[in-house]
């Protein structure tokens, strides 16, 4: 049973990530079940055995990365003793998974250029849960007279916005840098480097002078 069910377990991650690689690469609507499980090895009676439908894993593998992301920060923040640490945690832990997992953030902006059109509830929901963890970080810093003038839904995409685009980008800004030397794409930037730049900005932006 044990094997069984870690054989199971092993499974369902290699079809969340192989579906989260074609979702970015071709989009919800050009991406088929018989696809996915091809790229997984599996037929497509298994896929559905686990996941009721097309819909129903597009919610998981999107809802399991951003679940990820969120247990991530919630963990590194528990090692923070302000909400400046907080927040640098947060801009840093949120810019390594997206540099791991380069397909989040093409996932996230396909969905966010349809008009959240195949946006599931439980996607939503973590989404939700991720802007609602800085908006606390943003309003604590505020209460203990650390911010000023918080605008948190702005803040949530000067960040993450920034940083989706930044990782989706980066083989269009490397081909940049290549015909055009004398313009600056931050083509070698690594990702430390550009949670570092990204915190430093919005710090100096949200502090009390």
């Amino acid at each position: 049973m044990a094997k069984q069910t870690r054989d199971a377990e092993a499974t369902k991650a290699k079809i969340i990530e192989n579906a989260m690689l074609l979702f970015a690469k071709n989009g919800y609507d050009a991406t088929t079940a018989d696809e996915i499980a091809k790229e997984c090895g599996v037929n497509k009676a298994m896929l559905f055995y686990y996941y009721k439908n097309k819909a129903g894993l597009y919610a998981a593998v999107m809802t399991h990365a951003l679940e990820a992301i969120h247990n991530e920060i919630i963990v590194t923040d528990k090692c923070c003793v302000s909400p400046l640490a907080d927040l640098e945690a947060f801009i840093k832990t949120y810019a390594a998974y997206c540099d791991k997992n380069p397909y989040l953030p093409s996932l996230i902006l396909r969905e966010l250029s349809d008009s959240g059109a195949h946006l599931p509830e439980l996607m939503f929901a973590s989404l939700r849960k991720l802007f609602m963890l800085l908006s606390e970080i943003l309003r604590e810093g505020e209460k203990q007279g650390l911010f000023h003038d918080i605008e948190p839904m702005i803040i949530h995409f000067m960040i993450v916005g920034t940083i989706n685009l930044l990782i989706t980008t980066k083989p269009l800004r490397e081909n940049a840098a290549k015909m055009e030397p004398d313009i600056n794409t931050c083509s070698d930037c690594d990702i430390d480097e550009i949670a570092a730049y990204i915190f430093k900005k919005v710090k100096l932006m949200l502090e009390i002078k």
